[in-house]
C-alpha cells in the first residue's frame, strides 16, 4: 500500500484525542487486536486514518451496548485482518461524528479545534493564552 504525501499521520497521543480515548487504550486495542499495529518503526511510528476509522468504529460500536469481543466479533465480519485493515459494513451513526479537542484557554474562554487541524506547540498555546488574559480581563463584570 503506498501513503499518498498528502494523507494525514497521527503520533498515538494525537490518534487517542481524535478517538476519544487515552494512550492507554488505543495501546489496548491494538495489543488486542482490535486496532492494527502502528506503522513505521522506532520514533517514526504512526497511525494513518484507516486507523483513526477504525478506532471510531470500536467506540460507535461499544457505544452500542458490545463488549470488545462483541466489537471483535462484529469487525471480524465486516473487515479485512491485519495491517491496514479498513472497516467495512459496519452500522452507520445516527448522528455525523467529528472529533474536536476543547481547550480551555483562560477561565470562561474555550478553543475548539477540529480533528483535521494540529494544535499548535504549547508555546504558541501560552502566547495565545496571555493574549486572552489582557483582552478578556474585566468582561466579566469585574
Amino acid at each position: 500500500m503506498s501513503v499518498m504525501a498528502d494523507e494525514a499521520r497521527y503520533g498515538i497521543e494525537e490518534l487517542a484525542a481524535l478517538g476519544g480515548v487515552t494512550r492507554r487504550t488505543v495501546r489496548y486495542y491494538v495489543q488486542q487486536d482490535l486496532l492494527p499495529a502502528p506503522l513505521g518503526v522506532g520514533r517514526g511510528r504512526h497511525y494513518g486514518p484507516e486507523h483513526l476509522a477504525r478506532l471510531q468504529a470500536v467506540k460507535a460500536l461499544q457505544e452500542q451496548g458490545l463488549s470488545l469481543d462483541g466489537v471483535r466479533r462484529e469487525l471480524e465480519r465486516g473487515t479485512v485482518r491485519g495491517r491496514g485493515a479498513k472497516v467495512a459494513s459496519l452500522p452507520e451513526p445516527s448522528v455525523a461524528r467529528t472529533a474536536w479537542t476543547r481547550l480551555e484557554i483562560v477561565p470562561g474562554v474555550e478553543l475548539h479545534v477540529s480533528g483535521q487541524r494540529r494544535l499548535p506547540p504549547p508555546g504558541r498555546l501560552r502566547e495565545l493564552a496571555e493574549w486572552c488574559e489582557r483582552h478578556f480581563r474585566g468582561s466579566d463584570g469585574e
